[in-house]
């Protein structure tokens, strides 16, 4: 059993291959692929990971700094955090 500390804004999560709703679960718990490279660490939370108070959801600082980007970098993070295919967290919250 692991606990985690999630923002009382945040969403709440969605089951598995649903939409991503930026609940944070995923990232909390341990960091993508490339989040262990940016957090140099294989559990607990992703040090990339943002709280946007205007969207009360999280964010992918990685994503945020890229998303105006045309880079070939904003693809291959995209690609990286798999975003846009949906929640991949089999993560139980109670």
């Amino acid at each position: 059993m692991q606990i985690i500390r999630i923002h009382a804004d945040a969403p709440l999560k969605p089951r598995p291959g649903e939409v991503c709703n930026g609940c944070g679960v995923c990232c909390l718990a341990e960091p993508c692929p490339v989040g262990v490279l940016v957090s140099l660490r294989l559990r607990g939370a992703c040090r990339a990971l943002r709280w946007d108070d205007d969207q009360r959801r999280y964010r992918c600082g990685l994503m945020s700094r890229t998303a105006t980007s045309r880079s070939p970098w904003s693809w291959f993070a995209r690609r990286l955090i798999a975003a846009g295919q949906g929640c991949d967290s089999d993560a139980e919250v109670g």
